[in-house]
């Protein structure tokens, strides 16, 4: 990992504070080409009551519909938070490459036992588990710790 992922990773983590200014679980994905132009960003849009409206699923999506497969493969997905198992699914299917988050699943399963927060409705897995060919990377510890208090603050503990 380098400066310019870092700098990616750190625009994700923006993302996932203006989620929360929009009342969204604070989620945030940069989706980078091969080259370091930034194609797509989004944040999480669940509010309004889909929960299916996860950054990370949208930038696989406009992926599928705006970039060639030799495109998407050599592409990189920036995100806030490592990939939730429908999320991994989607970026395997479409074929995108590179993962870097900033916050494990695991780090966020403890934040929320530690607040006392309903769990995730579905189990949390390692993007392994549910994509084994792609390369990921992460957690950044100095981006998670941000992370982390993105959502005490969504939780109202902080």
């Amino acid at each position: 990992m380098d400066d310019t992922d870092l700098r990616f990773l750190r625009r994700a983590v923006e993302l996932a504070e203006e989620a929360l200014k929009h009342e969204d679980e604070p989620f945030g994905s940069v989706l980078v080409s091969a080259d370091g132009e930034v194609l797509a960003e989004d944040r999480n849009r669940i509010a309004a009551g889909d929960a299916t409206r996860h950054p990370e699923f949208a930038l696989a999506r406009w992926s599928a519909e705006h970039m060639t497969p030799a495109d998407r493969a050599g592409a990189t997905v920036y995100t806030s938070g490592e990939h939730c198992p429908m999320c991994a699914a989607a970026h395997g299917w479409v074929g995108l490459g590179r993962i870097v988050y900033a916050s494990s699943s695991e780090q966020l399963t403890g934040w929320l036992q530690s607040l006392g927060a309903s769990p995730s409705p579905v189990s949390t897995l390692p993007i392994h588990d549910v994509a084994p060919n792609v390369v990921v990377e992460g957690p950044v510890e100095e981006l998670a710790v941000q992370v982390r208090e993105l959502h005490h603050r969504y939780h109202g503990r902080g």
